[in-house]
């Protein structure tokens, strides 16, 4: 077949209009999502499906470059799709050694698609993260390749401030990586303590390799990344849709794309078909809290750091199993504070010898298994939507909100991380005699309560940008505050402690200082959770403040809940005081 003939066919049949053809190209409406000139063969390429193909047919016949380099080793995917429907014959001869190779090295069979856990005490990764696992033949997971799509910035060495805001209005450029899965495993897993969950995709070997081929494609190009929409979860898609054109997973969303959302629609659409859990160092080490006493636990934080030897240990009085696992704690606990970089690898290599030295001495024993935590796919959906009755100083009303994203800490918490919070836009109204008044309109609320335990110091953190109603006066007025505290907890529940630098904006600039105490019961999680809040306010005009938050859920079913909720505030009006009780009776639904 010649290329005009092969142009020919291709015009007549319209084979550019088919959603194949517009998927490698990463078609969004009119134009293509990718904005790195270097990807389009065409000039008009990124508006036009047609002029690209055209130009890929010119390119492929006319061949100036046989080797790596040649079109049909830089668009693998393109190049056989357009054998396939063109039936095209008589095109250059070409030696693609450097794709061979790879593609000989990842060998793939099968894909996953991997989930790390929210990491919580990192706002940029609270959402958590996804990327694709490309499996061998290989036995072990571990020797499979991932692919990964992150923004080109590094977030621990960026202010936090700017990297939010640049990372929310596009001011980096999101790039694709292919590596080793033991590396991104040593990420997330070891270096960032995020549980790790793999969903297996029922994507067929040629699936696999369709996929593979369009991230040959794909790999030097560089777009715009936005933290909310073209983010490395949707990016996910684009491959996962490549390899199997049936499925239409990008139409699920609207607004935001978050990371575990993209896996429920992956479950919607049919394509997950085995689930597999990884626990993270932290989990793992805190699997030994169930076994170790008080004494064995500071014993093993002290041989981790070698302020104690392996041989006082061997010669103390304590039982067989208590010394195995003793050492089996402490050398977890050295690979964490070596990852965390509070010594050199050289005094690392000694001090892990020494311990599994020791601990090699003693035999076997049964092997501590951390706790599986529930699914993420067990969890709530994102968005919410929800209605209440409400009893505001005796007086009844209707209450009902909007939320796009993500998680309160007074939502159903199975399935997610303990003491987490994210809101994104949340919107909440209600009425009385026929008004509509404004509740709150939260721009984004960030919690972090980490508990502090014999093993961990964690850090506590909040903050919240946006409008409510806890101000003195009964209006929503525009208030940013951010604070820090401690948490300690068990198997039942938590308590906290916080301290919230804040100010309000009335007819001027109020600022405070609050004080709050609270718990979280959630050891019935599966059914429900309760929450309640006490805070103590000092406002710079001498006036103080009293609020309470009771907040009881039930889980009805995974993307319904009913929450019985009591909120009292002191109110002051010059001097007059005036408080407010507010009982609610409010479903909420999630999807």
């Amino acid at each position: 077949m010649t290329l005009r003939e092969a142009l020919q066919k291709a015009v007549d049949d319209k084979i550019y209009e088919q959603r194949y053809w517009k998927l490698l190209l990463h078609y969004n409406g009119n134009e293509s999502e990718i904005d790195d000139a270097s990807f389009f063969l065409s000039p008009k390429g990124r508006t036009s499906p047609k002029e690209e193909l055209i130009a890929t047919l010119d390119a492929l016949y006319h061949e100036k470059s046989h080797d790596d380099n040649a079109t049909a080793c830089r668009y693998p995917a393109r190049t056989r799709w357009l054998k396939e429907k063109l039936s095209l014959t008589n095109l250059p001869n070409v030696q693609c050694q450097e794709y061979q190779n790879v593609l000989k090295r990842v060998d793939p069979q099968s894909a996953t698609l991997v989930f790390p856990s929210a990491h919580i005490n990192s706002p940029a990764s609270m959402f958590g993260h996804t990327f694709i696992r490309i499996n061998s033949s290989y036995h072990s997971r571990l020797l499979a390749y991932a692919i990964n799509y992150a923004a080109d910035a590094d977030p621990d060495k960026e202010n936090a401030v700017v990297f939010a805001i640049k990372g929310l209005f596009g001011g980096y450029a999101g790039r694709y990586s292919l590596l080793p899965y033991y590396d991104k495993l040593k990420e997330y897993r070891d270096t960032e303590n995020r549980d790790i969950w793999e969903y297996d995709l029922n994507l067929t070997k040629k699936e696999t390799l369709q996929m593979f081929e369009h991230i040959w494609e794909i790999k030097d190009v560089r777009a715009s990344y936005y933290f909310f929409t073209d983010n490395c979860s949707y990016e996910m898609l684009w491959l996962i849709e490549a390899a199997k054109p049936s499925v239409h997973l990008r139409e699920h969303f609207l607004l935001d794309v978050i990371p575990l959302e993209t896996v429920h629609v992956a479950k919607k659409e049919g394509l997950i078909a085995a689930v597999n859990y990884r626990p993270s160092k932290r989990s793992v080490i805190e699997a030994y809290k169930n076994i170790l006493h008080y004494r064995a636990i500071m014993l093993a934080k002290q041989l981790a750091k070698a302020k104690s030897t392996p041989q006082e240990l061997l010669a103390s009085r304590y039982s067989a199993d208590i010394k195995r696992y003793t050492l089996e704690a402490a050398i977890e606990l050295t690979q964490y504070y070596y990852q965390k970089g509070e010594f050199g690898k050289e005094k690392y290599l000694d001090i892990f010898h020494s311990l599994t030295s020791a601990r090699a001495k003693l035999g076997r024993t049964k092997k501590v298994i951390p706790k599986k935590p529930p699914n993420p796919l067990e969890g709530h959906r994102a968005n919410r939507v929800s209605l209440a009755l409400q009893s505001i100083d005796r007086t009844g009303s209707v209450h009902f909100g909007f939320r796009p994203a993500y998680h309160s800490l007074g939502d159903p918490l199975y399935g997610f991380l303990r003491g987490t919070q994210i809101e994104f836009l949340d919107f909440e109204a209600y009425t009385t005699k026929k008004r509509l008044h404004l509740d709150k309109a939260t721009v984004l609320s960030i919690i972090s309560i980490a508990q502090t335990d014999s093993f961990f110091n964690n850090f506590s953190w909040r903050m919240n940008l946006g409008w409510n109603r806890d101000y003195l006066d009964t209006k929503s007025r525009f208030n940013f505050s951010v604070g820090a505290g401690i948490s300690f907890g068990n198997d039942v529940g938590y308590l906290y402690t916080l301290i919230d630098p804040l100010f309000y904006k009335t007819d001027k600039f109020v600022t405070g200082i609050g004080a709050s105490g609270g718990f979280v019961i959630d050891s019935y999680q599966k059914i429900g959770n309760t929450k309640v809040e006490y805070t103590h306010r000092w406002y710079e005009n001498a006036k103080e403040q009293n609020i309470i938050s009771c907040v009881q859920t039930f889980r009805l079913q995974q993307n319904l809940a009913l929450k019985l909720k009591y909120d009292y505030h002191q109110r002051k009006k010059g001097k007059e005081e005036s408080n407010e009780e507010i009982y609610s009776f409010e479903l909420g639904y999630y999807f």
